[in-house]
Protein backbone atom coordinates (compact mmCIF):
# COMPACT_ATOMS: atom_id res chain seq x y z
CA UNK A 1 0.00 0.00 0.00
CA UNK A 2 1.42 3.39 -1.04
CA UNK A 3 1.09 6.19 1.53
CA UNK A 4 -0.83 9.21 0.28
CA UNK A 5 1.22 12.41 0.25
CA UNK A 6 -0.72 15.48 1.42
CA UNK A 7 -0.07 18.96 0.12
CA UNK A 8 0.78 21.79 2.55
CA UNK A 9 -2.72 23.26 2.13
CA UNK A 10 -4.31 19.88 2.99
CA UNK A 11 -2.07 19.53 6.09
CA UNK A 12 -3.02 23.06 7.27
CA UNK A 13 -6.73 22.33 6.74
CA UNK A 14 -6.45 19.04 8.68
CA UNK A 15 -4.66 20.68 11.64
CA UNK A 16 -7.19 23.50 11.66
CA UNK A 17 -10.11 21.01 11.74
CA UNK A 18 -8.57 19.08 14.67
CA UNK A 19 -7.81 22.30 16.58
CA UNK A 20 -11.34 23.66 16.11
CA UNK A 21 -12.92 20.36 17.17
CA UNK A 22 -14.54 19.66 13.79
CA UNK A 23 -12.54 16.43 13.60
CA UNK A 24 -11.61 14.03 16.43
CA UNK A 25 -8.00 12.83 16.34
CA UNK A 26 -8.87 9.66 18.30
CA UNK A 27 -11.52 8.69 15.75
CA UNK A 28 -9.02 9.20 12.96
CA UNK A 29 -6.64 6.76 14.65
CA UNK A 30 -9.47 4.28 15.14
CA UNK A 31 -10.46 4.43 11.46
CA UNK A 32 -6.83 3.94 10.43
CA UNK A 33 -6.48 0.86 12.64
CA UNK A 34 -9.68 -0.76 11.34
CA UNK A 35 -9.21 -3.12 8.42
CA UNK A 36 -10.83 -1.96 5.20
CA UNK A 37 -12.89 -4.82 3.73
CA UNK A 38 -14.14 -4.83 0.14
CA UNK A 39 -17.01 -7.14 -0.79
CA UNK A 40 -16.34 -9.60 -3.63
CA UNK A 41 -19.09 -11.60 -5.30
CA UNK A 42 -17.60 -14.88 -6.55
CA UNK A 43 -20.66 -15.43 -8.74
CA UNK A 44 -19.74 -12.29 -10.68
CA UNK A 45 -16.05 -13.06 -11.17
CA UNK A 46 -14.45 -10.53 -13.52
CA UNK A 47 -12.37 -12.63 -15.88
CA UNK A 48 -11.74 -9.95 -18.50
CA UNK A 49 -9.78 -6.74 -18.01
CA UNK A 50 -11.17 -3.36 -19.08
CA UNK A 51 -8.67 -3.38 -21.93
CA UNK A 52 -9.96 -6.73 -23.19
CA UNK A 53 -13.57 -5.57 -22.88
CA UNK A 54 -12.66 -2.56 -25.04
CA UNK A 55 -11.17 -4.97 -27.60
CA UNK A 56 -14.42 -6.98 -27.68
CA UNK A 57 -16.33 -3.72 -28.04
CA UNK A 58 -14.20 -2.70 -31.05
CA UNK A 59 -14.85 -6.05 -32.77
CA UNK A 60 -18.60 -5.67 -32.37
CA UNK A 61 -18.68 -2.01 -33.36
CA UNK A 62 -17.30 -3.22 -36.68
CA UNK A 63 -19.83 -6.08 -36.65
CA UNK A 64 -22.68 -3.60 -36.07
CA UNK A 65 -21.59 -1.56 -39.10
CA UNK A 66 -21.41 -4.70 -41.26
CA UNK A 67 -24.85 -5.88 -40.07
CA UNK A 68 -26.30 -2.44 -40.80
CA UNK A 69 -25.07 -2.64 -44.39
CA UNK A 70 -26.19 -6.27 -44.78
CA UNK A 71 -29.74 -5.80 -43.47
CA UNK A 72 -30.16 -2.51 -45.37
CA UNK A 73 -29.35 -4.35 -48.61
CA UNK A 74 -31.48 -7.41 -47.78
CA UNK A 75 -34.53 -5.50 -46.56
CA UNK A 76 -34.18 -2.32 -48.66
CA UNK A 77 -35.19 -0.08 -45.82
CA UNK A 78 -33.62 2.13 -43.14
CA UNK A 79 -31.54 0.06 -40.69
CA UNK A 80 -29.31 1.35 -37.89
CA UNK A 81 -27.39 -0.92 -35.50
CA UNK A 82 -24.89 0.23 -32.87
CA UNK A 83 -23.22 -1.10 -29.71
CA UNK A 84 -24.73 0.28 -26.48
CA UNK A 85 -22.96 -1.83 -23.85
CA UNK A 86 -20.45 -4.65 -23.29
CA UNK A 87 -20.70 -6.38 -19.88
CA UNK A 88 -19.33 -9.51 -18.22
CA UNK A 89 -21.94 -11.32 -16.12
CA UNK A 90 -22.81 -14.90 -15.02
CA UNK A 91 -24.56 -16.95 -17.70
CA UNK A 92 -27.54 -17.42 -15.37
CA UNK A 93 -28.01 -13.64 -15.16
CA UNK A 94 -28.02 -13.36 -18.96
CA UNK A 95 -30.74 -16.03 -19.27
CA UNK A 96 -32.88 -14.25 -16.64
CA UNK A 97 -32.48 -10.87 -18.39
CA UNK A 98 -33.95 -11.88 -21.77
CA UNK A 99 -37.67 -12.44 -22.51
CA UNK A 100 -39.23 -15.82 -21.74
CA UNK A 101 -39.96 -16.29 -25.44
CA UNK A 102 -37.52 -14.76 -27.90
CA UNK A 103 -35.44 -15.60 -30.99
CA UNK A 104 -32.18 -17.38 -30.14
CA UNK A 105 -29.56 -18.19 -32.77
CA UNK A 106 -26.76 -20.48 -31.58
CA UNK A 107 -23.49 -20.33 -33.55
CA UNK A 108 -20.38 -22.49 -33.35
CA UNK A 109 -17.11 -20.69 -34.15
CA UNK A 110 -14.69 -23.38 -35.29
CA UNK A 111 -11.82 -23.78 -34.46
CA UNK A 112 -12.72 -22.00 -31.18
CA UNK A 113 -14.40 -24.12 -28.52
CA UNK A 114 -17.90 -23.51 -27.26
CA UNK A 115 -20.80 -21.66 -28.89
CA UNK A 116 -22.26 -18.16 -28.79
CA UNK A 117 -25.88 -17.00 -28.66
CA UNK A 118 -27.42 -14.17 -30.64
CA UNK A 119 -30.67 -13.20 -28.93
CA UNK A 120 -32.94 -11.11 -31.16
CA UNK A 121 -35.80 -9.25 -29.50
CA UNK A 122 -39.18 -10.46 -30.89
CA UNK A 123 -40.08 -6.96 -32.12
CA UNK A 124 -36.92 -6.87 -34.26
CA UNK A 125 -37.27 -10.50 -35.39
CA UNK A 126 -40.81 -9.96 -36.65
CA UNK A 127 -39.89 -6.61 -38.17
CA UNK A 128 -37.25 -8.44 -40.20
CA UNK A 129 -39.66 -11.22 -41.17
CA UNK A 130 -42.42 -8.81 -42.17
CA UNK A 131 -40.01 -6.90 -44.38
CA UNK A 132 -38.71 -10.10 -46.02
CA UNK A 133 -42.32 -11.06 -46.84
CA UNK A 134 -42.94 -7.70 -48.53
CA UNK A 135 -44.48 -5.78 -45.62
CA UNK A 136 -43.49 -2.45 -44.10
CA UNK A 137 -41.50 -4.03 -41.29
CA UNK A 138 -44.28 -3.94 -38.68
CA UNK A 139 -43.76 -5.94 -35.50
CA UNK A 140 -46.27 -8.59 -34.36
CA UNK A 141 -45.15 -10.61 -31.33
CA UNK A 142 -46.31 -14.20 -31.81
CA UNK A 143 -42.96 -15.78 -31.13
CA UNK A 144 -44.46 -18.71 -29.20
CA UNK A 145 -46.27 -20.14 -32.25
CA UNK A 146 -43.94 -19.67 -35.21
CA UNK A 147 -44.91 -21.61 -38.33
CA UNK A 148 -42.36 -23.83 -40.07
CA UNK A 149 -42.12 -21.35 -42.96
CA UNK A 150 -41.53 -18.40 -40.59
CA UNK A 151 -38.89 -20.38 -38.71
CA UNK A 152 -37.14 -21.31 -41.95
CA UNK A 153 -37.17 -17.73 -43.29
CA UNK A 154 -35.82 -16.28 -40.04
CA UNK A 155 -33.05 -18.86 -39.73
CA UNK A 156 -32.07 -18.38 -43.39
CA UNK A 157 -31.74 -14.62 -42.86
CA UNK A 158 -29.43 -15.02 -39.85
CA UNK A 159 -27.53 -17.80 -41.61
CA UNK A 160 -26.75 -15.42 -44.50
CA UNK A 161 -25.45 -12.84 -41.99
CA UNK A 162 -22.71 -15.26 -40.84
CA UNK A 163 -20.19 -13.76 -43.30
CA UNK A 164 -20.38 -10.46 -41.37
CA UNK A 165 -19.50 -12.21 -38.10
CA UNK A 166 -16.55 -13.89 -39.77
CA UNK A 167 -15.28 -10.59 -41.19
CA UNK A 168 -15.68 -8.71 -37.88
CA UNK A 169 -13.59 -11.31 -36.01
CA UNK A 170 -10.92 -11.57 -38.74
CA UNK A 171 -8.42 -9.33 -36.88
CA UNK A 172 -8.27 -11.67 -33.87
CA UNK A 173 -9.27 -15.11 -35.15
CA UNK A 174 -9.93 -16.95 -38.41
CA UNK A 175 -13.30 -18.47 -37.55
CA UNK A 176 -15.82 -20.54 -39.50
CA UNK A 177 -19.24 -19.69 -37.97
CA UNK A 178 -22.12 -22.15 -38.39
CA UNK A 179 -25.73 -21.59 -37.31
CA UNK A 180 -26.38 -24.77 -35.32
CA UNK A 181 -29.67 -24.10 -33.53
CA UNK A 182 -32.70 -21.83 -33.79
CA UNK A 183 -34.63 -21.70 -30.51
CA UNK A 184 -37.34 -19.55 -28.94
CA UNK A 185 -37.19 -20.65 -25.29
CA UNK A 186 -33.98 -19.71 -23.41
CA UNK A 187 -34.63 -22.36 -20.75
CA UNK A 188 -33.81 -25.03 -23.35
CA UNK A 189 -30.32 -23.59 -23.85
CA UNK A 190 -27.61 -24.58 -21.38
CA UNK A 191 -24.35 -23.71 -23.10
CA UNK A 192 -22.27 -23.37 -19.92
CA UNK A 193 -22.75 -23.67 -16.17
CA UNK A 194 -24.98 -21.01 -14.55
CA UNK A 195 -22.05 -19.29 -12.78
CA UNK A 196 -19.75 -19.25 -15.83
CA UNK A 197 -18.69 -15.74 -16.87
CA UNK A 198 -20.00 -14.59 -20.24
CA UNK A 199 -19.55 -11.35 -22.16
CA UNK A 200 -22.85 -9.83 -23.31
CA UNK A 201 -22.71 -7.34 -26.19
CA UNK A 202 -25.95 -5.35 -26.55
CA UNK A 203 -26.78 -3.84 -29.95
CA UNK A 204 -29.51 -1.24 -30.29
CA UNK A 205 -31.33 -2.00 -33.55
CA UNK A 206 -33.71 0.15 -35.61
CA UNK A 207 -35.47 -1.23 -38.68
CA UNK A 208 -37.80 1.31 -40.22
CA UNK A 209 -40.03 2.44 -37.36
CA UNK A 210 -39.36 -0.69 -35.27
CA UNK A 211 -36.65 -0.73 -32.60
CA UNK A 212 -35.32 -3.29 -30.14
CA UNK A 213 -32.20 -5.06 -28.90
CA UNK A 214 -29.92 -7.76 -30.24
CA UNK A 215 -27.80 -9.36 -27.48
CA UNK A 216 -24.74 -11.49 -28.22
CA UNK A 217 -23.66 -13.83 -25.41
CA UNK A 218 -20.03 -15.03 -25.62
CA UNK A 219 -18.88 -17.55 -22.96
CA UNK A 220 -15.37 -17.27 -21.51
CA UNK A 221 -14.42 -20.64 -23.04
CA UNK A 222 -14.86 -19.19 -26.54
CA UNK A 223 -12.57 -16.20 -25.91
CA UNK A 224 -9.94 -17.95 -23.78
CA UNK A 225 -7.64 -19.04 -26.68
CA UNK A 226 -7.58 -15.52 -28.17
CA UNK A 227 -7.71 -13.47 -24.99
CA UNK A 228 -4.21 -12.03 -25.54
CA UNK A 229 -5.35 -10.65 -28.92
CA UNK A 230 -8.11 -8.54 -27.36
CA UNK A 231 -5.79 -5.93 -25.81
CA UNK A 232 -5.01 -2.51 -27.27
CA UNK A 233 -1.32 -3.48 -27.47
CA UNK A 234 -2.08 -6.32 -29.89
CA UNK A 235 -4.30 -4.11 -32.05
CA UNK A 236 -1.60 -1.43 -32.25
CA UNK A 237 0.96 -4.06 -33.28
CA UNK A 238 -1.41 -5.43 -35.92
CA UNK A 239 -2.02 -1.96 -37.34
CA UNK A 240 1.72 -1.23 -37.73
CA UNK A 241 2.69 -4.39 -39.59
CA UNK A 242 5.05 -3.97 -42.56
CA UNK A 243 3.50 -4.41 -45.99
CA UNK A 244 4.25 -7.58 -47.91
CA UNK A 245 6.75 -6.66 -50.69
CA UNK A 246 5.58 -9.48 -52.96
CA UNK A 247 1.91 -8.49 -52.64
CA UNK A 248 2.88 -4.83 -53.21
CA UNK A 249 4.73 -5.72 -56.45
CA UNK A 250 1.79 -7.76 -57.74
CA UNK A 251 -0.60 -4.90 -57.01
CA UNK A 252 1.70 -2.40 -58.74
CA UNK A 253 1.97 -4.59 -61.87
CA UNK A 254 -1.81 -5.07 -61.95
CA UNK A 255 -2.32 -1.31 -61.79
CA UNK A 256 0.09 -0.76 -64.71
CA UNK A 257 -1.91 -3.22 -66.81
CA UNK A 258 -5.27 -1.59 -66.03
CA UNK A 259 -7.02 0.04 -69.00
CA UNK A 260 -8.30 3.60 -68.75
CA UNK A 261 -10.48 5.57 -71.15
CA UNK A 262 -9.17 8.95 -72.33
CA UNK A 263 -11.25 11.69 -74.03
CA UNK A 264 -10.07 14.94 -75.54
CA UNK A 265 -12.86 17.48 -74.95
CA UNK A 266 -13.08 19.90 -77.88
CA UNK A 267 -15.85 21.88 -76.23
CA UNK A 268 -19.40 21.67 -74.93
CA UNK A 269 -22.70 23.42 -75.36
CA UNK A 270 -26.42 23.04 -74.59
CA UNK A 271 -29.33 23.37 -77.00
CA UNK A 272 -33.04 22.72 -76.74
CA UNK A 273 -34.80 19.72 -78.29
CA UNK A 274 -36.55 22.13 -80.68
CA UNK A 275 -33.19 23.53 -81.87
CA UNK A 276 -31.85 20.00 -82.27
CA UNK A 277 -34.82 18.94 -84.41
CA UNK A 278 -34.42 22.00 -86.66
CA UNK A 279 -30.70 21.47 -87.37
CA UNK A 280 -29.87 21.44 -91.05
CA UNK A 281 -26.92 21.42 -93.44
CA UNK A 282 -24.39 24.28 -92.93
CA UNK A 283 -25.81 25.17 -89.48
CA UNK A 284 -23.13 26.10 -86.94
CA UNK A 285 -23.17 25.01 -83.27
CA UNK A 286 -21.26 27.36 -80.97
CA UNK A 287 -19.13 25.63 -78.29
CA UNK A 288 -17.95 27.11 -74.98
CA UNK A 289 -14.33 26.75 -76.06
CA UNK A 290 -12.23 29.62 -77.46
CA UNK A 291 -9.91 28.71 -80.33
CA UNK A 292 -6.82 29.97 -78.51
CA UNK A 293 -7.52 28.23 -75.18
CA UNK A 294 -6.08 24.79 -74.33
CA UNK A 295 -8.42 21.81 -74.45
CA UNK A 296 -9.11 19.42 -71.57
CA UNK A 297 -8.26 15.70 -71.38
CA UNK A 298 -10.54 13.45 -69.29
CA UNK A 299 -9.29 10.13 -67.87
CA UNK A 300 -12.18 7.81 -66.95
CA UNK A 301 -14.47 10.87 -67.13
CA UNK A 302 -12.31 12.88 -64.72
CA UNK A 303 -10.59 15.97 -66.19
CA UNK A 304 -6.86 15.57 -65.57
CA UNK A 305 -4.81 17.61 -68.09
CA UNK A 306 -4.74 20.72 -70.27
CA UNK A 307 -3.76 19.74 -73.83
CA UNK A 308 -3.31 21.09 -77.34
CA UNK A 309 -4.38 19.15 -80.47
CA UNK A 310 -2.06 18.21 -83.31
CA UNK A 311 -0.84 15.39 -85.54
CA UNK A 312 1.81 12.72 -85.09
CA UNK A 313 2.69 10.39 -87.98
CA UNK A 314 -0.46 11.52 -89.82
CA UNK A 315 -2.66 10.58 -86.86
CA UNK A 316 -4.71 12.92 -84.71
CA UNK A 317 -3.00 13.36 -81.34
CA UNK A 318 -2.76 15.70 -78.36
CA UNK A 319 0.14 17.14 -76.41
CA UNK A 320 -0.13 17.46 -72.62
CA UNK A 321 0.59 20.99 -71.41
CA UNK A 322 -0.05 20.71 -67.65
CA UNK A 323 -1.78 18.62 -65.01
CA UNK A 324 -5.05 19.81 -63.50
CA UNK A 325 -4.99 19.24 -59.73
CA UNK A 326 -8.31 17.98 -58.34
CA UNK A 327 -10.12 18.57 -61.61
CA UNK A 328 -13.90 18.20 -61.91
CA UNK A 329 -15.52 15.09 -63.33
CA UNK A 330 -16.53 15.22 -66.97
CA UNK A 331 -20.15 14.20 -67.41
CA UNK A 332 -19.92 13.18 -71.04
Amino acid sequence: MVDEVLSQNEIDALLSAITSGEMDAEELKKEESEKKVRLYDFKRALRFSKDQIRGISRIHENYARLLTTFFSAQLRTYVNINVVSVDQIPYEEFIRSIPEMTVLNVYSLEPLEGRIIMEVNPSIAYGLLDRVLGGKGNSINKIDNLTEIETMLMSQLFDKAIVNLQEAWANVADIDPVLEEFEVNPQFLQLVSPNETVVVVSLNTEIGETSGMINICIPHIVLEPIISKLSVHYWMQSNTQQRDPEAYDKLEKSLYEANVEMKAILGETAITIDQFLKLGQDDVIMLNQNVGDPLKLAVNNEVKFHIQPGKRKNKMSVQILEEIKGGPEYDG
